[in-house]
């Protein structure tokens, strides 16, 4: 049987984009988002292209959903971490509070417990990836973003470091730092329609595929832990 990538978090942008992208290397995929309403048009999209895939619906904020997925999917050998901030509503970074930046967090918890359920097998086998996607509040100070650049950068740091503690035992660990609007995607659509709250304007859009593409080349050199897309470079 063909080993299996979870797509965490699946969306029509990024997500999609990924399971096409490993789908094309023979994994078979299993993608995971909050509900099942897509999940139909999703695995026809794939199995259009010949890529055998399963769906499950769980919210990644709930650890004993998650858990599941995770135990029906049974044993990963990619898994891919791509769901969207659970925070929607943004507070100015010089009025956030401990509860605030707390919750901001729930985005990041999820993606310690999919490790935690993947990696096990991944480190006994001696092989494996995990990849996260995060954003460019990150690496650049983005005050628009509230108290989602603490948590962003938090999960960035997990990532390069898991890299750092897995680079001799077969498993690769990286992310993709996101700053832009991924076409096809929900937070686009979300943005897209209110430009000025968040400081971006529509032009500033990113290629999904063009990012899943660079995702599968860091799994594949296995050297860098880290690829930027910034559509605000100047």
């Amino acid at each position: 049987m063909n080993p299996t990538a979870a797509v965490i978090g699946v969306g029509p942008g990024l997500g999609m984009s990924m399971a096409h992208r490993l789908g094309r290397e023979g994994f078979r995929v299993a993608l995971i988002s909050r509900g099942a309403a897509r999940h139909s048009g999703y695995l026809a999209e794939l199995a259009a292209a010949g890529i055998d895939a399963t769906a499950h619906a769980a919210d990644v904020t709930d650890p004993a959903a998650l858990g599941a997925a995770l135990a029906a999917i049974g044993e990963v050998e990619f898994a891919y971490y791509g769901p969207g901030p659970t925070t929607r509503h943004i507070v100015p970074i010089t009025e956030v509070d401990v509860a605030v930046a707390q919750s901001a967090f729930d985005w990041v918890w999820p993606a310690v417990r999919v490790v935690r359920a993947v990696l096990p097998g991944m480190l006994a086998r001696g092989s494996g990836g995990l990849l996260f996607a995060g954003g460019l509040s990150g690496v650049r100070p983005m005050p628009q973003l509230g108290q989602l650049a603490l948590a962003t950068a938090a999960l960035r740091n997990y990532a390069r470091t898991l890299h750092a503690a897995l680079a001799d035992r077969g498993v690769y660990a990286g992310t993709l730092t996101i700053g832009g609007l991924v076409e096809r995607g929900d937070i686009h659509a979300m943005v897209a329609a209110e430009p000025e709250r968040y400081g971006i304007t529509a032009g500033h859009t990113l290629d999904p595929d063009l990012i899943a593409e660079a995702g599968w080349e860091l799994y594949r050199e296995r050297e860098r832990d880290e690829a930027v897309f910034d559509a605000f470079a100047k």
